[in-house]
């Protein structure tokens, strides 16, 4: 390890990086590439440059910010040719081995919130992250997306009224762990009408299979039907539930033979499940398989 003080405080901005770069995007892969390409672009200036630069974390916040901005463009396009119903990536507790590549797990990773945000245009969803969860000022928010403060004000504003309307809420820990793992042996003894009792009326399933493994093409719609839907797809003999922390809070994993092959996150009010996000997609799994 290098006794540089500057090298030292550059590599200490990693984890801070890491955690903006997931929230504006919602993929741990895509996040991780951020942060590469932000550090390719810090040593790709001559020494005189960097030692020019008075805030090296803030040059590279504003880096990484512009290259997330970038990619949440071009991701719309993506998403165009995409199977299915996209849904952001599932962190298990202690993401990775080396601290400085850990998300910090909060209310602003959860899932529902993460979900709201991608329903937001970039620029609302960047100015959003920086002010309101990193805590940037108006100003500095200004020159990272390149419009003027009262803009950037005014994006801020719009992303709350968006995460408002959604109504997300945060219900108590016990609470959801106890209405998770009431789910859990419904769906494992098929009792169709303790399903229906645990969901919302209006509540809604989604799953994201990317097209690689088989997935609700659609949203199901509805408590009888989302219960219909989990007794017509029981677990099978070999597939184990696990309950397990998704994005900091209760969820389930499903492994079969040892191996992750589903995510589920869900968003919990009065007792009652609103949303079930069943992530299938294998390579966004990374994180959860050895």
């Amino acid at each position: 390890m290098t006794d540089d003080p500057g090298l030292t405080a550059i590599v200490r901005e990693r984890r801070q990086l890491i955690n903006l770069a997931y929230r504006l995007l919602g993929s741990l892969a895509e996040a991780e590439d951020v942060v590469q390409e932000t550090y390719a672009r810090w040593y790709a200036m001559t020494p005189e440059r960097r030692e020019a630069v008075e805030s090296p974390g803030g040059w590279l916040t504003t880096v990484a910010s512009r290259i997330c901005l970038d990619l949440l463009g071009s991701a719309r396009v993506r998403r165009e040719s995409y199977v299915g119903e996209w849904l952001p990536e599932p962190l298990p507790d202690g993401t990775a081995a080396d601290p400085a590549d850990r998300v910090t797990l909060d209310e602003s990773v959860n899932m529902a919130f993460l979900v709201v945000l991608d329903a937001m245009t970039p620029a609302e969803r960047v100015a959003f992250i920086l002010h309101d969860v990193f805590r940037y000022s108006f100003p500095e928010v200004a020159e990272i997306v390149g419009r003027t403060p009262a803009a950037c004000r005014q994006l801020a504003t719009s992303a709350r009224r968006r995460l408002q309307s959604a109504q997300v809420t945060e219900t108590p820990r016990p609470q959801r762990s106890e209405v998770v793992s009431a789910f859990k042996r419904a769906w494992e003894t098929q009792d169709i009408r303790a399903i229906i009792g645990l969901l919302a009326p209006d509540a809604t399933a989604i799953g994201d299979g990317g097209g690689l493994v088989s997935a609700a093409l659609h949203p199901v719609v509805g408590a009888e039907e989302i219960a219909r839907f989990y007794i017509e797809h029981p677990p099978a003999p070999n597939l184990t539930l696990l309950e397990r922390t998704v994005n900091g809070q209760p969820g389930l994993v499903a492994q079969l033979d040892g191996v992750t092959v589903s995510v589920l996150s869900f968003d919990i009010a009065d007792d009652r499940i609103k949303h079930i996000w069943a992530t299938l997609n294998p390579d966004k799994l990374q994180p959860w398989r050895p």
